[in-house]
């Protein structure tokens, strides 16, 4: 029988260290770092907010320091902030631009650990397992996490736990790095914290606050008595009674605590780099004649082809860029409406907007990036290409009309998900993505010729059975000899308020034999109106 010295064993698994980052100021430091040299130093001497529009109006989501020491908070009003300080000024946000940034730094911070997860809006967690002693233990670690961020003008906050949920409650509530060793006791040394290190929606922490806990201490039930297991249970018992039909982990404390503790699993979701296809070209002498440029274009579409293949996609936005000698960056963009992996029509494509580029003492570097990619499936191409010429795919035609006429000049129909006459269809740039469609529905027959809205007609004479017998429409009167219908049309009661009436449509034929599609708005005495309304809404063949 074979027997193992210790020696032969394999190494335990390091314990697992989360890096919590908070970034305390992320929206005044990006709009801090937007501005001047000069303009930042006056910025901040100026009470300055960050607004965003809300129904009830601007509402203020960050201030920078003078803004704070005049009175300015997060969430109020900026009419009741400018009654603190009429000299408030008011810059508006923009949450779409921290969240690309965040997820930026997120990528930025796997630099210090193999994976990275986002914690919105202002906060990334980095698994640095084992990672620790690159730098010299987790004080240097943090330590360089911090000189990192200064450097770039990031206000940050750092901190290391064993679970995700102890190491942001350290980043937001405790001294600035503080670490949580795998062999501390996360209660004794973070029951001091308030029950906000939970990561608790406000609703929560309103009803905590009124039940008189306010510490993670209180909430665990461990005030005194850590080591009394009855007294432990029986605090959890009645919080559990308390929140016993709150599911998310955000509304229940009681599943937030286990989280922080290591009781409970909390499945992170990691930060993936995908990079877009790219390609580019440093050239060895610099060049100005529209000829060289050309040729050099040819060669990135030739590597932008391969590149797509190897990732199973087409290109629906490609980006150009164009260094000069003298350091300016020429940028050149266009749209397509169907994804494509064929460089002659991109060169084609590109070939009208290098019309006006100046070259000036030359070009260096050109590169070449789809920015907006889609999956589009191999195909096999025309064996016999030669002996058979092809026409323009409408694709092709429509990105030539988009790139000579601008993107917003060619428009093309788009079935809705409506049955609606009206509403059934619409009209969009063909750059624009489709929205997606609830389903295409089963419509009767329609009318040759759609107006882009009802018009109303008078009705002379209508018989007895409801359709009429003699309207005028236009100055016209129209006497009516065939009649086919009625076809109910109820309305959209949940985009239409509740008056809405319902609709008879009637296919006609008058005494010159043209046909029109009309309808009645509504019934007599059903309660929704007065008289009902009649419309033309279509001409037929």
């Amino acid at each position: 029988m074979n027997t193992c010295t210790s020696s032969d064993r394999l190494p335990a698994s390091p314990p697992r260290r989360i890096l919590a980052i908070w970034f305390a100021r992320l929206s005044v430091d990006r709009w801090r770092l937007a501005l001047g040299p000069e303009e930042r130093g006056a910025a901040d001497s100026a009470p300055t907010a960050l607004i965003n529009e809300t129904a009830h109006g601007p509402r203020i989501a960050a201030a920078n320091d003078a803004g704070l020491a005049a009175g300015a908070r997060a969430g109020m009003l900026l009419a009741d902030a400018r009654a603190l300080c009429p000299q408030l000024a008011a810059v508006p946000a923009d949450p779409a631009g921290d969240l690309a940034a965040l997820e930026n730094l997120a990528l930025w911070a796997q630099r210090w650990g193999p994976w990275s997860a986002l914690d919105p809006p202002d906060g990334v967690l980095v698994d640095v397992t084992g990672a620790g002693h690159l730098l010299g233990g987790d004080e240097a670690l943090l330590a360089d996490v911090a000189s990192v961020f200064a450097r770039r003008g990031l206000t940050a906050r750092a901190a290391l736990a064993p679970t995700a949920g102890a190491a942001w409650a350290l980043a937001h509530f405790a001294p600035a790095g503080a670490i949580l060793a795998p062999d501390d006791d996360p209660l004794r040394l973070l029951g001091d914290l308030p029950v906000a290190a939970l990561r608790l929606d406000d609703d929560v922490l309103t009803v905590l606050r009124r039940l008189g806990i306010r510490r993670l201490g209180e909430l665990a039930g461990i005030s005194g008595a850590h080591d009394d297991p009855a007294r432990e249970a029986a605090a959890r018992d009645a919080i559990r009674r308390r929140f016993r039909n709150r599911r998310s982990p955000a509304a229940n404390p009681l599943l937030r605590l286990d989280q922080l503790l290591g009781r409970m699993p909390e499945p992170l979701l990691p930060v993936l780099d995908r990079p877009q296809p790219m390609v580019q070209r440093r050239l060895m002498e610099p060049i100005r004649h529209r000829s060289l440029l050309d040729r050099v274009m040819g060669d990135l579409a030739d590597d932008m082809v391969r590149a797509l293949e190897a990732r199973g996609e087409g290109a629906r936005r490609l980006e150009l860029a164009l260094w000069r000698v003298d350091g300016e960056v020429m940028w050149r963009r266009i749209e397509l409406a169907a994804a494509t992996r064929e460089a002659a029509h991109m060169i084609r494509l590109f070939a009208a907007r290098l019309n006006d580029v100046d070259a000036g003492f030359g070009i260096e570097a050109v590169q070449l990036r789809a920015s907006w990619s889609e999956p589009l499936a191999l195909s096999q191409a025309d064996l016999d290409e030669a002996a058979q010429q092809h026409g323009t795919s409408l694709a092709a035609c429509i990105d030539r009309l988009s790139v000579r006429l601008g993107p917003k000049a060619v428009i093309r129909p788009v079935a809705h998900a409506s049955h609606i006459p009206e509403r059934a269809q619409g009209w969009q740039p063909p750059l624009d993505p489709l929205l997606p469609m609830q389903g295409r529905l089963a419509f009767h027959a329609r009318p040759l010729k759609l107006l882009d809205r009802p018009e109303p007609i008078a009705v002379l004479y209508a018989s007895p059975d409801g359709f009429p017998q003699r309207f005028r429409w236009r100055g016209d009167v129209r006497e009516v000899v065939r009649v086919e219908g009625p076809e109910r049309i109820a309305p959209e009661w949940w985009r239409e308020r509740s008056t809405a009436r319902l609709r008879d449509y009637y296919r006609i034929e008058d005494t010159a034999g043209r046909r029109y599609w009309i309808y009645r708005r509504g019934i007599a005495g059903d309660g929704r109106g007065g008289v009902p309304d009649w419309f033309l809404q279509g001409l037929c063949a």
